[in-house]
């Protein structure tokens, strides 16, 4: 008979295929959610249109309960992961491989979208009925555009804001980075005090982590209804915004994020040693929860569950999807190029190779400082469209249509998310199995 930290670490046949079913139906609701939501929108019926938005409170119920298990799972991993982590030297070295995979997966990001983007998007028809209408458009949303960016914190100020004066508030706004930090410090600390007294704050986040994500096996049983929910209240919203002169871009948009999310996954597969098959089957359910929530926050607590589908040890991943979910959007090359050079071809500026490179190295530069505010990744935008010639009010377009691009964006990120994961399971040695392991692994069921 094997031992209880055997029997909780290694899935059962059975287990396994309960998964694979689970995945099964997280990918039907999906796929009906986006019939039945398009449908009702071509239908044009005004009574089934409101129909399908009273589903709409049902998803966001369920995004509301995945959310709020986010801080405490984040804290009660992170503090295991770091305090009871070896010595200070192995933590370090889990972090050096985190950010080294981090800055790797964005280089190839960056490279696929300067050879697969120009040839997309050098083809938007421009109308110029349209493009004087987009640009009276932008020009009338510049005022609020401009009042966001105003709002931006400098560099200074976010490098401030790092050190959270209140945590309490960190965590109720939901400031991941800053909580982050804090909890880094608090976990360091313990290491440097009594064993006996770290052990007793440890035993405590054990049983909170353990029960949150408990709360989140429940809530990713519930992932076919939420789901379904969802996508199909959204795709019944917004389908008719992907008639008219935007229909090219978000078009050419999603499609070039699709290509990204399976190069992603191609990467992730590869770097992490697994098969594509079972990479895209445990990830399944964290892309699904991205794509109808379109937030790579809600998706965080999915995300852990899915790496240990993978084999990665509840230390590395409480470590490094928190900090990849906060910080790393592999995304960022494909939605500043594409939307640099939609922009570049409506308002007739000429861009070269010089111009493509300055966009792509600023958006892995400042991937890492994008505010958590909405539409934060176009607004910070703004100044490298300025340095290209491209006129800034642009963004206030780019923002008008992003409702479903960021759908699919969402996706990517999380998907880059999940293959970094892989990648540093592979390339950091395991620790040896600790409470935190046998608490915190999922259950295969």
């Amino acid at each position: 008979m094997g031992s209880p930290e055997r029997a909780l670490t290694e899935p059962t046949s059975a287990g396994s295929n309960g998964g694979s079913r689970r995945v099964g139906r997280v990918a039907i609701a999906l796929i009906a959610g986006l019939i039945v939501g398009i449908s009702v929108s071509q239908a044009g019926i005004p009574w089934l249109s409101r129909a399908v938005s009273f589903l709409e409170p049902i998803g966001s119920i369920w995004v509301n309960a995945i959310r709020m298990t986010i801080v405490p799972l984040v804290v009660a991993l992170l503090l295991g992961a770091v305090a009871r982590g070896g010595e200070s030297h192995s933590v370090g070295r889990l972090g050096g491989i985190a950010f080294g995979t981090f800055v790797s997966l964005h280089v190839a990001a960056a490279v696929v979208a300067l050879v697969v983007v120009p040839a997309v998007m050098s083809r938007v028809p421009v109308d110029p009925a349209s493009v004087a209408r987009m640009q009276a458009e932008a020009s009338a949303a510049s005022a609020a555009t401009a009042e966001q960016m105003r709002t931006l914190p400098t560099f200074g100020q976010w490098v401030a804001g790092l050190a959270p004066a209140n945590v309490i508030r960190a965590a109720a706004d939901g400031a991941m980075l800053p909580l982050i930090v804090f909890t880094l410090l608090f976990a360091l600390a313990l290491r440097r005090i009594a064993p006996d007294r770290r052990d007793q704050v440890l035993r405590v986040f054990d049983g909170v982590g353990g029960a949150m994500l408990e709360i989140v096996r429940w809530l990713i049983a519930l992932a076919p209804i939420g789901v379904f929910t969802l996508v199909a209240s959204t795709s019944a919203r917004l389908g008719a915004s992907l008639v008219g002169a935007f229909g090219y871009y978000v078009f050419a948009y999603v499609g070039i994020l699709i290509v990204m999310t399976f190069v992603v996954c191609v990467l992730g597969a590869l770097g992490g040693g697994v098969g594509l098959r079972r990479f895209f089957r445990a990830g399944l359910p964290a892309q699904a929860v991205a794509f109808s929530s379109s937030s790579s926050l809600a998706s965080l607590p999915a995300l852990i569950d899915s790496a240990g589908r993978l084999d990665v040890p509840p230390s590395q991943a409480g470590f490094v999807l928190p900090l990849a979910v906060s910080s790393f959007k592999v995304a960022n090359a494909v939605a500043w190029l594409t939307g640099t050079m939609f922009l570049a071809r409506l308002y007739g500026v000429p861009l070269g190779i010089s111009e493509y490179l300055t966009v792509v190295a600023s958006s892995v530069a400042l991937s890492f400082a994008t505010p958590g505010v909405p539409n934060g990744g176009f607004l910070l935008l703004a100044p490298v469209l300025a340095s290209v010639g491209v006129p800034a009010a642009g963004v206030a377009l780019l923002i008008a249509v992003d409702a479903i691009p960021d759908l699919f964006a969402t996706v990517t990120n999380v998907s880059g998310d999940f293959a970094a994961a892989a990648i540093v399971r592979r390339w950091a040695a395991r620790e040896p199995t600790t409470a935190l392991e046998a608490n915190f692994t999922p259950n295969a069921s």
